[in-house]
């Protein structure tokens, strides 16, 4: 791969400085820092340049959905997510029988050999069977079941080391046992569609739990005498927590609160993007379930949300607009933050120089110009 010279304004070290020269070679940073000698091959005469948005927390996009089971379709999905800024992310499953399970992640391990288009594949997040029915969302009740070291220990072993994040409500009585067995083996563990109490996620982290996947949504909310697992995440210090920034899952102050109880370290933007994310309005299936599209919202017939059509860009915007936060800190929270979940924080997140050579060209208006990864210009 050729050598590139690149200057614009650009974030780096956690700040917007201008006039900044990247120098891209063999798909990674070989430098990052103030102009020097250097004759650039491009000037990024306006906008910025941030690092590359990694969704840890997306089903899919553009009418595919990783419980499709098939490599077209999350090539589908890393296409159309590449669009948007994003760089890498993590397949994200639904509650589903475990045999179906196992072939979507033995799927997304052939596909993560091949892949040569789109975003990244980084890995899988399980969301789902191990959930509490009555936080259950838009997950399809006939295929939830208690968390069991067996099956946790086989769908470890069909993800070949793709499996990163796991979703399950620990309040089962199983689950400290397969919590732990998952830190053991490297995957982060993340409480999720669960009615568990403040001291249950307490105790679950004694056995590896650090996550909390979508704060505020379909699990047990803050009560001023039993925090629950809201209170739980804004208590702790060491759980990194999701945000679904559209203003329709969160209240805009709402994000605002879990952003400056948080700060952008520990706070991570996800879609939770669905089928229907680029698609018009109408209906879909989302695990089984019909899910109806109106104005941009997906809701099952019954109201409950179902997923979104949110994109990171976009939830980099809302924090700004919406959620009053830099957008520097926004951008962090859509990329380096997420790396940090994911334990790449040597090598993805950051403009800096080792790093891969995954970035975006943001405008003035902080819409996706472009998208780079590896140092190469992505389609759109």
């Amino acid at each position: 791969m050729s050598k590139q010279i690149l200057r614009g304004r650009a974030l780096v070290d956690g700040e917007f400085r201008d006039d900044q020269i990247l120098i891209c070679e063999g798909g990674r940073f070989t430098f990052v820092g103030p102009q020097r000698e250097e004759v650039p091959d491009h000037v990024f005469e306006t906008g910025c340049l941030v690092p590359g948005f990694l969704d840890i927390h997306v089903h899919g996009a553009h009418g595919a959905d990783v419980m499709d089971g098939t490599s077209a379709g999350l090539e589908t999905i890393a296409q159309a997510l590449a669009s948007y800024g994003v760089t890498g992310f993590l397949a994200t499953t639904l509650t589903g029988d475990l045999d179906h399970l196992e072939h979507v992640l033995q799927t997304c391990v052939v596909f993560s050999k091949n892949a040569a288009v789109g975003a990244r594949l980084l890995g899988v997040h399980l969301e789902g069977p191990w959930i509490n029915a009555r936080y259950k969302g838009a997950q399809n009740e006939a295929h939830v079941v208690r968390p069991l070291l067996r099956d946790a220990k086989r769908l470890v072993e069909a993800g070949q080391g793709l499996l990163k994040l796991v979703t399950l409500a620990p309040e089962h009585p199983e689950a400290a046992d397969v919590i732990a067995y998952l830190h053991e083996q490297g995957v982060c563990v993340s409480v999720g569609h669960s009615d568990a109490t403040f001291a249950d996620v307490t105790e679950a982290m004694e056995h590896g739990l650090g996550h909390v996947t979508h704060c505020c949504n379909a699990m047990r909310g803050l009560h001023h005498r039993e925090p629950g697992v809201v209170g739980a995440a804004m208590y702790h210090e060491a759980l990194t927590a999701e945000l679904i920034a559209d203003g329709v899952h969160v209240h805009p102050a709402v994000m605002n609160i879990l952003y400056k109880v948080k700060r952008r370290e520990h706070l991570v933007l996800v879609s939770d993007g669905m089928r229907a994310v680029g698609m018009q309005d109408g209906a879909y299936d989302l695990g089984g379930l019909q899910v109806q599209l109106v104005n941009g919202e997906a809701r099952l017939e019954d109201g409950t949300l179902a997923g979104s059509t949110l994109t990171l860009d976009r939830a980099v915007r809302n924090m700004v607009t919406l959620g009053r936060v830099p957008l520097a800190d926004a951008v962090i929270m859509a990329s380096s933050t997420p790396a940090a979940v994911l334990g790449l924080t040597d090598r993805k997140g950051q403009l800096a120089s080792g790093y891969d050579a995954d970035f975006v060209w943001l405008d003035d208006d902080h819409q996706v110009r472009a998208t780079y990864i590896a140092g190469v210009r992505q389609s759109r």
